[in-house]
């Protein structure tokens, strides 16, 4: 059963763009930490035991982390162009794009993680399994969940 909100389109972008911001500084904590912990890899005595497939697989993770990072602060940036101007349903509306950009760039980061892990820990064998568990995961967890759950014959707004 829905329940309509007694709301103005400003109050109601408002609430939008405070719950976005809300679900971006959860987000953002960890793909920064994340990021500053692969930026620190290359300088650890053991990054030359990586083969070539693994330094290849730390570059991708480490250029999605950075992607990530962009994405996922990319709307503060478009608030501070977009301030003042009366033009919250665009902040909300391409906010809402970059933060699902930056959940998959990030649920992408954290596949190629898990497989430069397993492949140095374990075997590349160990590696491909993780990496497919892991990306069925987040594509059951973040997409395949969130879109059952959405009342059928309704649009987004």
């Amino acid at each position: 059963m829905e329940t309509r909100r007694d709301e103005t389109d400003a109050e109601r972008y408002d609430r939008n763009w405070g719950d976005l911001i809300q679900e971006l500084r959860v987000a953002q904590t960890g793909v920064q930490v994340l990021a500053g912990l692969l930026l620190t890899v290359p300088f650890s005595s053991r990054f030359g035991d990586l083969g070539h497939g693994q330094r290849l697989t730390y570059l991708v993770a480490f250029g999605l982390a950075v992607v990530t990072v962009g994405l996922m602060t990319a709307p503060v940036a478009l608030h501070r162009f977009l301030f003042g101007r009366h033009e919250k349903d665009v902040l909300v509306r391409v906010g809402n794009m970059f933060a699902k950009c930056g959940l998959a760039a990030m649920g992408l980061t954290l596949v190629a993680v898990v497989g430069l892990i397993f492949s140095f820990v374990v075997d590349d064998t160990a590696a491909l399994v993780a990496v497919a568990v892991t990306l069925v995961f987040f594509t059951l967890a973040w997409v395949v969940l969130p879109l059952s759950l959405l009342p059928r014959g309704t649009g987004s707004r």
